[in-house]
């Protein structure tokens, strides 16, 4: 069969080209975290900053290269959902997907408020009403007005729209979006560079690194470092769509990070360099600027770049909308993938006449339109979101090395070196990026993940016996004390819990627990036999693989 426009037996297309999946990637890492990451990673380390964003860089690049051997080898929507499910089972399955899918399917609404959040002044200023308002504390939260609301709707069904319209156009409007968010951060850094470069910002009001190291560690997770540099795992929430996808799906992951890493440290250089003098006179944590369009369209209105901030204020509703879109999409392809695991009703994974999880994309509007609720906005989700993430990334780590032992013969187009040392140094990590973001994020995230069971069992006991999936019981041993442990860690910690493990003591004893988990996690894996059927269950999914690239 002809991959040109093919539709793959479950009805699926492989409309998605290289560079399209590439971009599909990089859409998603370049969104609101450019816009506010520096500012708030700067608030939180001082200048030191600049090394959150490299160990942060450092950190998720091995992630990155551990989805990419997983990507490549076994290329179906909503991969990182199935991986966990191939290695360890049902119940590990669903867990790992749930988890990902609350985190994906919040992430397209928050960008879309971070949007509306930056247009506000300037509808304001137009029409004479606002789209935000403020709710008088403690705490004080800002929230979409009436009208705001109605925008978001309109934008979240725009999203909805164009997703189930197709793949193709879906990547097509991604393009042309992606080309613009690549370009203005370029502007921007390099006409703040040569208008105006301090270096002595770097030493300036409390020093370089008034925080120490614990603010450093804690940018990385709440200042919007690994926020910013989430979404490298898109290409393969869409890998069954994608041409060649053994090729492309490593290409686009590994490729997003690189052109997102450049990115975010050159500007952070930029930013720290073009503040005015005195500008951390009462201390980096006190940083601020009065220009509600943010921190960048406010330097450049500081230093007589009026076109700058033309620019800038255009992209603070261009980027956060188009990751928005990517999300919308992504989300719905997580949850055809728990369906087609058998964890949800079968319904949510049945495709339309363009080859598109349609109940899947209406299902992700409404639960966006419910998160627009009086809920706490763009700021008080990023570390939710960013935990979710991680603990995701996590269970990629422990399903490569199980897949390795699993499937050693199983073609590898891009195969990790090193990776017995790799898996368990990310699994690690992974869980230090859930602790660094401190109790009082994660007591939620351990929260929803309890209602996901919830929500499994109630799945399971409402179904006829015959028609209940296994749970591999067996295989999910390890995950029980990983999640309680890393909830009483994290409780015990430094991080916003009760100091109990003073620093640096949370961190080694986390560590440790980390590793004890890899390793008995291993021990748990599916027999070899029963992973392999697993993974060529999917095999329908996988036809055209060697097809033609746009």
């Amino acid at each position: 069969m002809s991959a040109t426009g093919s539709r793959q037996q479950g009805g699926l297309r492989r409309d998605v080209g290289r560079i399209a999946l590439l971009f599909t990637s990089v859409g998603s890492v370049i969104g609101s975290g450019w816009l506010l990451g520096s500012l708030n990673a700067t608030q939180i380390a001082g200048p030191a900053a600049l090394i959150s964003w490299v160990v942060g860089a450092a950190a998720i690049m091995l992630l990155a290269l551990i989805h990419a051997e997983l990507g490549g080898m076994h290329a179906v929507n909503g991969g990182v959902a199935r991986f966990p499910h191939y290695a360890f089972g049902s119940l590990v399955g669903y867990g790992t997907g749930w988890i990902y899918w609350l985190g994906s399917v919040t992430l397209a609404p928050v960008e879309t408020e971070a949007a509306i959040q930056y247009a506000d002044k300037w509808v304001h200023e137009a029409v004479g009403f606002h789209l935000m308002h403020t709710i008088k504390g403690p705490p004080t939260q800002v929230i979409l007005s009436a009208p705001g609301y109605a925008v978001a709707a309109v934008l979240m069904l725009l999203f909805t729209v164009i997703n189930l319209w197709g793949v193709r156009r879906l990547s097509e409007t991604n393009r042309t979006v992606v080309w613009w968010k690549i370009a203005v951060p370029l502007i921007a850094i390099v006409a703040l560079m040569v208008t105006s470069f301090s270096g002595s910002n770097f030493s300036a009001g409390d020093g370089f690194a008034p925080a120490g190291v614990k603010g450093i560690l804690s940018a990385i997770a709440t200042g919007g470092v690994v926020f910013a540099y989430l979404g490298f795992e898109q290409a393969i929430q869409f890998g069954g769509e994608s041409r060649n996808p053994q090729r492309n799906i490593p290409f686009a992951v590994l490729g997003a990070m690189v052109v997102g890493v450049v990115i975010y440290v050159l500007l952070e250089v930029a930013f720290l360099g073009a503040l005015s003098p005195g500008a951390a006179a009462h201390g980096w944590a006190n940083l601020s600027f009065t220009n509600t369009y943010g921190p960048f369209a406010a330097l450049a209105s500081g230093l007589g770049l009026g076109w700058l901030a033309v620019i800038l204020y255009i992209d603070a509703f261009i980027s956060p909308a188009g990751t928005g879109l990517i999300y919308a999409g992504s989300s719905a392809r997580v949850s055809y993938a728990l369906s087609r695991n058998g964890y949800i009703p079968r319904r949510f994974g049945e495709l339309s006449d363009r080859g598109v999880p349609w109940l899947s994309v209406i299902f992700a509007f409404v639960v966006g339109m419910i998160v627009f609720l009086p809920f706490p906005g763009w700021q008080k989700l990023v570390a939710f979101i960013t935990s979710a993430s991680v603990i995701i990334y996590a269970a990629q780590c422990l399903s490569l090395a199980a897949m390795r032992r699993q499937l050693p013969d199983h073609p590898r187009p891009f195969r990790l070196a090193a990776a017995e040392v790799i898996a368990p140094v990310g699994f690690v990590i992974s869980n230090l990026i859930v602790l660094f973001a401190g109790w009082t994020t994660d007591w939620k995230l351990f929260v929803a993940i309890v209602i996901g069971l919830v929500l499994l069992a109630i799945s399971q006991l409402s179904r006829p016996r015959q028609d209940r999936v296994s749970l591999d019981w067996w295989s999910s041993m390890w995950m029980w004390p990983w999640l309680v442990g890393l909830a009483i860690l994290s409780w015990l910690s430094s991080f916003d819990g009760q100091n109990v493990l003073h620093f640096g003591v949370d961190m080694a004893v986390t560590a440790a627990f980390s590793l004890a988990v890899y390793f008995f996690a291993l021990s748990r894996r599916l027999p070899d036999r029963v992973a392999r059927e697993r993974l060529e269950s999917g095999a329908d999914e996988l036809e055209g693989l060697e097809g033609g690239q746009v």
